[in-house]
């Protein structure tokens, strides 16, 4: 349905959109920064991407989003006549607000790789200078392996990010050798 064939060690192998090679970004917190550290660390970046034209970017949240939560709190303020109740709410629209700016940098950034048709011996010295370039710019940054591309994928597909660790077929955890 997504075009999946296959995890590998290191990469996601689809039908006809080659392979994926995922580097997960440590974020900075640009919040602290100085205008001048912001504005290096976007030329860094600039620098990344005029070196490697194949990069694409994707940027995930890696924690809940509590908007319906919130959203469907108002709701029942609004239509809730007992003074009793619609405090409890408050109190619990309150607590989701302060758990979701607890969250707020709970972002992920990944940079992708697309390969297509590369020589096997080509890809590790290619894929090793991206992620060179990448540290030498000043990124915090790892090249995803197999449960890294599982969690991304179950955090995109479906928001999915309290699961620690993710089977490699659905009902996997059901089977019981020998049977």
């Amino acid at each position: 349905m997504i075009g999946a064939k296959a995890i590998t060690d290191y990469s996601l192998v689809t039908y006809g959109h080659g392979e994926l090679i995922y580097f997960i970004v440590k974020p900075s917190n640009i919040s602290v920064l100085s205008e001048a550290s912001v504005g290096a660390r976007i030329y860094a970046l600039m620098t990344v991407l005029k070196g490697v034209a194949e990069i694409e970017m994707l940027c995930l949240n890696s924690r809940e989003n509590f908007e319906d939560n919130k959203q469907f709190l108002r709701t029942r303020m609004e239509q809730e006549e007992n003074p009793m109740v619609r405090k409890l709410l408050e109190k619990d629209q309150v607590y989701l607000d302060r758990i979701q700016v607890q969250m707020a940098t709970a972002r992920e950034f990944l940079i992708l790789i697309r390969l297509k048709g590369e020589k096997e011996s080509e890809v590790f010295p290619y894929l090793s200078r991206i992620e060179k370039s990448l540290k030498e710019q000043g990124f915090s940054v790892k090249r995803a392996d197999r449960e890294d591309i599982k969690r991304i994928l179950a955090v995109y597909y479906e928001q999915n990010v309290t699961t620690e660790h993710f089977e490699d077929f659905d009902g996997k955890r059901w089977i019981i050798p020998g049977d």
